[in-house]
């Protein structure tokens, strides 16, 4: 007899059962190896970035196995908020998506529609032949496929943020989480993720957030700031990235033992009168 099971439990449960916010790390290098030792670090969960990092269809379903095993929530960003890219997000197991660049309550409710079968949003069906329903070994799985998908939306924009309050108010955005790198340069502020403003308009979304009874996360690796957004009443945070520490890493091991390259003067040339 084939197996019967069921369904791994969501982000958006992981947060309804918690009793502290979830920290977690950016998985950006395409290698499941790297994903798996990342996945046994302790963190709470994982975002597994397929917008500006090397992600495809493949990399992504053998890093979901890759960790699977181990007691981490995995989220997936796709590159862009389109219907066909998540209905295979989703056929592939995908369980937790993080949707880029939503500026308005449209945009959301076109992320939350790509997530649902018709007659209550336009994803395809072809669960039969997908890694999402276990090929059929979870039990109705048709009818409980929202129950299996969480959505949080990314707010990093200047019209996302006027927006939030309508953003959050969409029917199955679970969540939002805030960038504020993006947010910054919408702002006319490219790479100032700590101005004032910046940090006061996420400040702003978090406690929209709380208002409408629903979970906030930030991007934020300078660990003063994480623990300022967190005081904040933000539910979860990504405190840092697998590329980043083993850049910063591998530049320590550099700066320890390898000395700095003498600096050499250039000639002075006379002074001609």
């Amino acid at each position: 007899m084939p197996l019967r099971v069921d369904p791994d439990a969501t982000f958006r449960d992981a947060l309804a059962a918690s009793d502290r916010p979830l920290t977690g790390m950016w998985v950006c290098s395409g290698s499941p190896l790297v994903a798996e030792l990342c996945a046994g670090a302790g963190l709470d969960w994982l975002l597994i970035d397929a917008e500006h990092s090397p992600n495809g269809l493949e990399s992504i379903l053998a890093q979901l196995q890759a960790v699977r095993g181990y007691p981490v929530q995995a989220m997936v960003r796709p590159p862009v908020n389109d219907t066909v890219l998540i209905k295979q997000y989703l056929d592939l197991g995908v369980q937790n998506l993080l949707v880029p660049m939503v500026n308005s309550a449209a945009e959301a409710e076109a992320a939350v529609g790509a997530t649902r079968y018709p007659p209550h949003g336009v994803r395809g069906v072809g669960s039969a032949l997908a890694r999402a329903s276990r090929w059929n070994r979870i039990p109705d799985y048709l009818a409980r496929a929202s129950e299996t998908v969480s959505v949080t939306v990314q707010i990093e924009s200047e019209a996302a943020v006027a927006a939030v309050e309508n953003i959050l108010a969409v029917d199955g955005v679970d969540g939002i989480f805030l960038g504020p790198s993006d947010l910054a340069a919408s702002m006319g502020v490219l790479g100032q993720q700590e101005h004032p403003e910046v940090r006061a308009a996420v400040e702003h979304c978090i406690a929209a957030a709380k208002a409408a009874g629903k979970p906030a996360g930030v991007n934020a690796f300078n660990p003063a700031t994480a623990r300022s957004y967190l005081a904040a009443g933000a539910a979860f945070v990504l405190v840092g990235a697998d590329v980043a520490i083993l850049a910063r890493g591998s530049e320590a091991l550099a700066a320890e033992y390898i000395p700095p390259e003498p600096v050499v003067k250039p000639p002075q040339t006379p002074a001609s009168y």
